[in-house]
């Protein structure tokens, strides 16, 4: 079959952000499954974005999901990798813009993924 008939391999990019939101829709099921409620994915700011605002009893939580290979370096360089300063920006973005949220504990967690392996969440991994 010549090749202009099948369907052309998408760019790394688009796949990189196929993976991405596959990982965050596995993260926001897994908090979930440990009783969150889940307020926003994706939620953008002019300073960055935030993968999942979530609310468990009287805290909200910032959720950074990682997903990486499955050995421990790995999950050791996906730490590493998270830009707590744009994470803490967005963050104080939220609740400038969400009043009713003021009175509650915030904290940021970070949820690795591994292909294989069950997902890694760090509850309160960083302070603002």
């Amino acid at each position: 079959m010549p090749l202009s008939r099948l369907r052309p391999e998408p760019d790394p990019r688009r796949r990189a952000e196929r993976a991405g939101r596959s990982a965050e829709s596995l993260a926001g099921w897994l908090l979930r499954l440990k009783l969150y409620r889940i307020i926003a994915t994706r939620y953008k700011t002019p300073v960055g974005e935030i993968d999942i605002v979530a609310r468990k009893g009287s805290s909200i939580v910032f959720v950074e999901v990682k997903q990486r290979s499955g050995s421990a370096a790995a999950r050791d360089r996906a730490l590493a990798s998270v830009n707590t300063a744009r994470i803490v920006r967005c963050a104080e973005w939220f609740q400038s813009s969400h009043p009713a949220y003021r009175s509650y504990d915030f904290r940021f967690d970070v949820i690795i993924l591994a292909p294989g392996r069950w997902p890694h969440h760090l509850v309160n991994a960083f302070t603002a």
